[in-house]
């Protein structure tokens, strides 16, 4: 089964996501730099989640680059991938658009439900990973050589989670420990692309 179809349908979701997300954006009811910087928090969570869907766009790229085989278990997995990611735009609307109970920012609430959808995408891509060495030589395969090792999909979750039991106490925290997964994937992995130039 050829692999390009599911990665054209997968761009084209991503793309629609970042559409959903920028047209989220409010602008202000004032022509003033006051009004505009004043929607920082609002501008923030935004290229948080920009970044985070380049983030996945990017890898899913590398990682279907050495893939010569798909089948319909990986073509569901993409699929709940895509579904979590497809939060994003909710996830992000609601982080901006509410208040804690004393008038802070982010509210608690939001900022969990902000994680639990960050952390799921996260364990969703565990199961496409494993499906797609399967599907393309078994845990011997290039695919298998080039992610094994990884630190970064290990310590994700285990911030997420932290993250997510903080929301309720220092939602800010939260947000903070968001940004240091996105900013510790926003350093290039250069497994995939090593071991192809190895299998060339």
């Amino acid at each position: 089964m050829s692999k390009g179809r599911l990665e054209a349908f997968t761009d084209g979701v991503l793309a629609v996501v970042i559409t959903i997300m920028v047209l989220e954006l409010k602008p202000p009811h004032e022509a003033t730099w006051q009004a505009l910087l004043g929607n920082w928090p609002v501008f923030l969570s935004y290229v948080m989640s920009f970044i985070y869907v380049g983030i996945y766009w990017n890898n899913h790229h590398h990682l279907m680059h050495p893939v010569k085989y798909i089948n319909g278990k990986v073509m569901w997995a993409n699929l709940h991938v895509l579904f979590w990611l497809s939060l994003f735009p909710f996830t992000t609307a609601w982080l901006n658009e509410t208040r804690g109970a004393y008038g802070e920012f982010p509210a608690p609430l939001p900022t969990l439900v902000y994680g639990i959808v960050l952390l799921m995408t996260a364990l969703a891509w565990i199961p496409l990973v494993y499906l797609l060495i399967q599907s393309n030589g078994g845990s011997g395969g290039p695919l298998a050589r080039a992610l094994a090792g990884g630190w970064k999909e290990k310590i994700s979750p285990v911030v997420y989670l932290s993250a997510i039991v903080l929301a309720f106490f220092a939602p800010i925290v939260s947000c903070v420990l968001y940004g240091i997964v996105a900013l510790i994937w926003l350093v290039p992995d250069t497994r995939i692309e090593t071991q192809v130039k190895v299998s060339q």
